[in-house]
């Protein structure tokens, strides 16, 4: 059923997927410990989680208004080289971590990113300069033209 009806990340399972999950396995185990009256009872609280979630993306597909209040949008961390501070600490993303991950997406320098972004399904994307905007930035910082 989730398979099916809900939002799929590219490349695994979202956070609100995943939240979603959770609230079904607890309906489902209320509904098998008999606390309900039946068992169509947690059938029925099932499926209204899974219309809501469903009925959340698809309306936040359609409605540019509720995508900005459902969906996150990416929170700036390093701008131009420089590491947005700010934006870091709230996010509890120490130093160690976001150059952790430039070197898993295959930057060594972080003057050579020329933005960086956590997205709204936590990842953090970055945007490298090309070689020429680099070679210009050194060129500048040095006083050559």
């Amino acid at each position: 059923m989730l398979r099916f009806l809900l939002n799929r990340q590219v490349g695994g399972v979202g956070i609100s997927d995943l939240l979603l999950l959770v609230l079904i396995a607890d309906a489902a185990q209320n509904a098998m410990a008999a606390d309900y009256r039946s068992l169509s009872d947690g059938f029925v609280l099932i499926g209204t989680l899974v219309f809501w979630a469903y009925f959340l993306d698809w309306l936040a597909y359609h409605v540019p208004a509720v995508q900005r209040v459902v969906v996150a949008p990416p929170l700036p961390l390093v701008k131009d080289g420089r590491m947005i501070r700010r934006n870091m600490k709230r996010e509890l993303l120490t130093d160690g971590e976001l150059l952790s991950e430039m070197r898993l997406q295959g930057c060594d320098d972080l003057k050579k990113v020329r933005e960086a972004r956590m997205e709204s399904d936590g990842r953090i994307s970055f945007v490298m300069q090309d070689a020429e905007q680099s070679r210009d930035a050194r060129d500048s910082r040095s006083g050559t033209a």
